[in-house]
């Protein structure tokens, strides 16, 4: 398997292209050599000279073609949603081949995806379907602080629904896997509750009881260091400090809302249990600030180093 990771340009006319080539022009010429852009040539070559800089694209990208392109910046468009749809699928039958060991994806614009056709909740979403997965968990990690959730894009209603005790206990599973891939001997883990203090013994809805904690004594049994439920107004806080390595979040807002607060910049975005490696930056298009070449690449570099540690990681239980 590679050790090369691609990075996916994201839409043509927000700040992936622009936080790509930056990350680029900032590496080690080794890093640089084990890396590629899977995105439009013309289009990285306008962000460059945006940003002022000097570097040579060319050996660096995979270059899919898109009409008109540059597309202006900051344009909600059809053909910007194609070709960000495109970069994927070929950065992902590259990662299928061996070509590449792990995809980093810059940001997609859900709206302009669906307006060329492409009817997905988002990455996770067209990466389970184009690799043909049953599941995948959205995994939010930062220094002091890793989340991964039991559901995301879907509404708080049907969130409560699919907290089951099998869901939950697959959950805490792929987290517990995925930490000790990336180097934790015994992760500790604690599953938030759903309800305001767990339910409060029942006063405040049965679900804590009926579904979650089941599925922290099953991981128990099963050898996972797993604690809870715990009361998600003060478990965060706890792994945070240092108590726990991962925090199950029972919905997308549970989890997001605590990462975005401390690690704005530098969370990353990992897909867990998908048959491709995949990490991405956490945050969105920014088509007001695109071309302009001020976008914030911090966490497009935390993501990039989070796939280094993915590929290594594979190479070293290989």
């Amino acid at each position: 398997m590679s050790g090369t990771i691609g990075i996916t340009m994201g839409d043509p006319c927000g700040v992936g292209p622009e936080i790509s080539v930056k990350a680029l022009a900032e590496m080690s010429e080794t890093d640089r050599a084990a890396t590629r852009i899977y995105g439009n040539l013309a289009t990285l070559n306008a962000a460059r000279d945006a940003l002022g800089l000097s570097i040579e694209l060319t050996p660096f990208v995979v270059d899919i073609p898109v009409e008109g392109a540059p597309l202006p910046w900051g344009t909600l468009s059809p053909v910007a949603g194609d070709a960000a749809f495109r970069f994927i699928e070929k950065a992902v039958r590259d990662a299928e081949a061996g070509t590449i060991g792990c995809i980093v994806t810059a940001p997609i614009n859900k709206e302009a995806l669906n307006a060329a056709g492409h009817h997905y909740d988002g990455h996770t979403g067209m990466l389970r379907s184009l690799t043909g997965s049953k599941a995948a968990y959205m995994l939010l990690a930062s220094e002091r602080l890793k989340v991964i959730h039991v559901s995301t894009h879907v509404s708080l209603q049907e969130a409560i629904r699919r907290a089951t005790t099998e869901r939950v206990l697959a959950t805490i599973r792929a987290g517990n896997d995925h930490l000790m891939r990336i180097g934790y001997d015994k992760p500790r883990i604690a599953i938030a509750g759903i309800n305001p203090h767990c339910g409060e013994n029942g006063l405040f809805g049965t679900e804590d009881d009926d579904q979650i904690a089941p599925a922290v004594a099953a991981a128990r049994a099963e050898g996972i260091d797993a604690y809870g439920p715990i009361s998600a107004d003060t478990v965060f806080h706890r792994a945070y400090s240092g108590a726990f390595d991962l925090v199950v979040a029972q919905y997308h807002d549970q989890g997001h809302i605590p990462i975005k607060l401390v690690a704005f910049d530098t969370a990353v975005n990992v897909s867990v249990e998908l048959p491709i490696d995949r990490t991405s930056v956490d945050h969105g298009t920014a088509f007001d600030i695109a071309g302009k070449g001020i976008a914030n690449h911090g966490n497009m570099n935390s993501a990039i180093a989070y796939a280094r540690k993915l590929v290594a990681g594979r190479a070293h239980q290989g």
